[in-house]
């Protein structure tokens, strides 16, 4: 979407500290100047086991056990022409033990008595250590019964800190915090389970890194704290529920949304939120164009920097309302597809972390600002490409392509399929892929247009889905997406429409802030996410919708 004027800007910033001071209110914290990241949510819990006594390790039946670890060096390879492991052979260094495994023994190291974590230990300078701990989930804690709640683990290190859970150590793109460093004796906060089962064993496996490394000091690696946080069910992240309205316009809504449902507020203090998508793998990813940087959150409710610079990095950026990327899919093989404002070009992030220019240049002419994309079962890419991400928009003179379009690229070859609108935002495909749906920015004409789709990805046919130029409010049309019933979700003035495939309104879900992307995701795809301005929101639904679905063995 476009930047939005002075007055526009002053009511944002002010509906921004009313956000934070909400989210305050709701979480039970202090409000912050920027998104949470890494670490679980900090709340009031309702029982605390301190790992460091007695008292706190027999409520859990927990029990420390210790080891120092190593460098040694090992025989591997340099980087090969695939960027991995496989060119010439090399030698250098690894730790041992590998200890953060559920099932790894210890049975031969040291058990740690109560009430000596802070033993001072790791031999000081360049040392590590590990820390395991086995702790089994009580029934009832005083007057709590735990089965269903939530165990976060928060430990201490002087001076960093991995934590392994059960054997896994999620490695995210810019996390920090959770299991990963959090920072210079800075706790780590991570969520064991958000359902907990009375009787079951928990591992959890510490590894201790005296610090700076590129420094190391005299002193050693010791504990400063270690807790077991336990929470009743839905208490570990406050309660994120929102007041929201819905207007029901049809009685085919209620198949969509219950009569009451639950709208939670589920991250918020970012500057502009755009273009979520959810990810196979259990997160959602989204943008932030104005801050230049995509986010990622976890189900546990952690938030981190999963690219910087998302969108650009030039000299001029200060010139650039909003810089960065905005729509984000994924294609069929799992690889994040990103639209970059500021570079004005869609781009691919392949594995190895090598960025593939897709599409930057239109009979020679570089395009606009990509916004939204979609990508049809057969690997063939539609996007709107909008002036919106630069610095003057319409006017700005550094634009080259003297209108608006809508751009297929199929097979390599990029073509104009739409120059229909003079704002093209978000796109949607039909679950049959025989409709694209182009929404168009524009406070004169506020529509939502479909075209038939041809086998070889053309369009034709076009006409408005909906009209909604007169409905009151100052946004126009945003993020679009379908389930799979068909029905169409349009982020426009009020809120989120939900229409049918005949142009039928149902209703319409609306929010404490504007929204402007939306996305389905969770486990069975019943979960609408929703990008709005400072905060990202999250609604079930009675209805699974349409999401990127890469092939297996992606």
């Amino acid at each position: 979407m476009p930047a939005r004027g002075a007055a526009a800007a002053a009511a944002w910033r002010l509906a921004m500290m009313a956000a934070l001071l909400g989210a305050a209110l709701f979480a039970g914290t202090a409000a912050r100047a920027g998104p949470v990241t890494g670490d679980a949510p900090a709340g009031r819990p309702d029982a605390i086991a301190d790992l460091d006594t007695a008292a706190g390790l027999r409520l859990v039946r927990g029990e420390w056990r210790y080891a120092d670890a190593r460098v040694v060096e090992v025989e591997h390879r340099e980087p090969g022409p695939d960027l991995k492991a496989s060119g010439a052979p090399n030698r250098t260094w690894d730790v041992v033990p590998h200890a953060g495994a559920a099932d790894f023994d210890d049975a031969a190291w040291s058990v740690l008595e109560p009430g000596t974590l802070q033993t001072r230990r790791g031999h000081g300078r360049l040392s590590f250590n590990w820390y395991r701990l086995r702790f089994t989930v009580p029934g009832r804690v005083g007057g709590l019964d735990t089965a269903g709640g939530t165990a976060i683990f928060e430990i201490v290190v002087d001076d960093y800190a991995e934590v392994w859970v059960d054997g896994r150590l999620p490695l995210v793109l810019g996390q920090t915090g959770g299991p990963l460093v959090r920072g210079f004796n800075a706790p780590n906060r991570v969520v064991v389970s958000d359902q907990l089962t009375p009787g079951r064993t928990h591992t959890i496996a510490i590894f201790g890194a005296n610090g700076p490394l590129s420094d190391p000091p005299a002193n050693f690696i010791w504990v400063r704290s270690a807790t077991l946080e336990l929470y009743a069910p839905g208490r570990a992240a406050g309660d994120r529920r929102v007041a929201a309205d819905i207007v029901r316009l049809d009685p085919g809504l209620h198949a969509v949304l219950a009569h009451d449902p639950v709208v939670e507020r589920i991250a918020t203090g970012f500057q502009f939120t755009e273009g979520p998508v959810w990810h196979p793998d259990g997160y959602l990813l989204f943008s932030d164009p104005n801050a230049n940087t995509i986010y990622r959150w976890s189900p546990d409710g952690q938030v981190s920097v999963f690219r910087a610079k998302s969108g650009y990095a030039g000299a001029d950026v200060g010139l650039y309302k909003q810089p960065g990327s905005n729509g984000l899919t994924l294609d069929p093989q799992g690889r994040l597809t990103i639209d970059q404002h500021g570079e004005r070009r869609v781009v691919r992030l392949e594995r190895n972390g090598v960025v593939t220019t897709l599409a930057d240049r239109y009979e020679g002419k570089r395009l606009n600002s990509p916004n939204d994309l979609v990508y049809r079962s057969d690997g063939a890419l539609y996007f709107t490409d909008p002036p919106f991400g630069l610095p003057a928009t319409h006017d700005d003179p550094r634009r080259e392509l003297p209108y608006a379009g809508v751009f297929l690229l199929k097979d390599g070859r990029l073509s104009l399929v739409s120059r229909d609108l003079a704002g093209p935002n978000g796109v949607a495909l039909s679950p049959d892929e025989k409709t694209l749906y182009v929404g168009n920015w524009d406070p004169k004409r506020k529509v939502v247009m479909r075209y038939d789709v041809g086998a070889d990805g053309t369009l034709s046919a076009v006409r408005p889905l909906v009209d909604l130029t007169a409905e009151p409010g100052e946004d126009a049309i945003d993020g679009v997406k379908v389930d799979v019933a068909g029905n169409v979700y349009i982020c426009g003035p009020g809120g989120v429409w939900i229409v049918s495939p005949l142009g039928r309104r149902l209703g319409t879900l609306r929010l404490p802030e504007n929204a402007h992307n939306i996305a389905f995701g969770g486990d069975d795809g019943r979960t609408l996410f929703i990008a709005a301005e400072t905060s990202v929101y999250r609604v079930r639904l009675g209805v699974e919708g349409v999401r990127p679905r890469p092939a297996a063995g992606r």
